[in-house]
């Protein structure tokens, strides 16, 4: 196997702490951005949730000659709109589905004495789709005329578009997008947990685990300091660098595996620091190429991808960090507090010019002479 580094020594479980503290840190400015923004009179929420999970307006819109992407969302954002998700249709090239979030309508707003009639609900509900397609109307009309409502594009050739359809994204349903969400990040970690606790070791299962943990808190703690958007698409992200960081663990408790078998005079100190140095080079190719295609993403993937593309740039970085700064020492600290292991450094082992003066040092039993 190509290799970029050679008999690397770099005593990486020596310096844990300061990785630690770097994760505990970037955690606490997460946690503090979060609360901070919840807390703060007209602040803005912990996240920047989405269409997806906040729920919103989706407007399905036909043209006679469809506008580019950029175009449609330029056009959104003089309208008001912040964060427009913008989609071609599958089976039909003229077709936009624009989604928007939701547009609050002050003329709509429940009785107190009736608050949850089902009635009343469906009226709030139409009156916020009904102004969430005036604004992408608002929008459009700046590419030309909207077509009547009992014509379409061919019998009105004066007409550039006519919005197809209007419908809303409630926010129960956001909310069960939401919880399905964490269900499954949770389900896979409880089968990633299973898994390397039966073909390694329960220590492992756990340094494994709770590394995946800490790169998914990470990924929020990027998102609620810099408020990126946080959609469908991000969570799809996470799940990958979910196996991504597992992957990464697997290969290093693979490599302390063969080494606990080949050599049984070091210590586990000794073993996973070696582990780790032999199966960089590997990780850094691994991590690099990835990296290079998730930038190509960022740069160029437009706003569309942009939030999936951080995701992933910040998770990958963090997933190869996390390996090595926080699975392998949290493993060799449970198997220390199981009595399997001590997490210390090896004494040094003693030279030959060491061994030679305390042998000279030695006493020597002297035999009785008969005369």
């Amino acid at each position: 196997m190509f290799e970029l580094f050679h008999n690397v020594t770099f005593d990486w479980i020596g310096r844990r702490r300061i990785f630690i503290g770097i994760s505990i840190f970037i955690m606490l400015a997460g946690l503090v951005s979060a609360i901070g923004r919840q807390m703060i009179p007209g602040g803005t929420e912990a996240f920047n949730l989405g269409v997806d999970f906040k729920g919103g307006t989706v407007v399905t819109s036909k043209f006679r000659q469809k506008p580019g992407a950029d175009d449609l969302r330029a056009a959104l954002n003089k309208s008001g709109v912040t964060d427009p998700v913008i989609q071609d249709s599958t089976d039909k090239t003229d077709e936009v589905l624009i989604k928007i979030p939701l547009v609050e309508d002050t003329s709509a707003v429940p009785s107190p004495e009736t608050p949850n009639s089902d009635q009343e609900q469906a009226a709030a509900e139409q009156a916020q789709v009904n102004k969430g397609r005036a604004v992408v109307k608002a929008a459009l009309d700046t590419f030309g005329k909207e077509a009547d409502v009992d014509k379409d594009l061919t019998t009105q050739p004066d007409a550039a578009y006519k919005i197809v359809g209007t419908d809303s994204v409630g926010a129960i349903a956001g909310s069960q997008l939401r919880n399905q969400a964490v269900s499954a990040t949770l389900l896979g970690l409880v089968g990633i947990l299973l898994f390397i606790a039966f073909r390694y070791d329960w220590t492992y299962a756990a340094g494994a685990v709770i590394a995946v943990f800490h790169d998914v808190l990470m990924v929020l703690a990027f998102f609620s300091v810099f408020q990126w958007e946080i959609n469908l698409t991000v969570i799809a992200a996470i799940l990958t660098i979910v196996g991504f960081s597992v992957n990464d663990s697997i290969v290093i408790f693979d490599r302390i595996r063969e080494n606990l078998a080949i050599d049984r005079k070091k210590s586990l100190y000794e073993l996973t620091n070696d582990s780790i140095n032999q199966t960089l080079s590997r990780t850094i190719i691994t991590t690099g190429l990835v990296l290079l295609s998730v930038l190509a993403l960022v740069i160029f993937g437009g706003e569309v991808l942009r939030s999936f593309s951080l995701a992933l740039l910040v998770g990958i970085v963090l997933g190869a960090y996390s390996t090595i700064a926080i699975a392998s020492p949290i493993a060799i600290w449970w198997q220390d507090k199981l009595g399997a292991a001590k997490v210390r450094k090896p004494t040094e082992t003693r030279t030959e010019k060491d061994t030679l003066a305390s042998a000279s040092r030695r006493s020597v039993t002297r035999k009785s002479v008969t005369r």
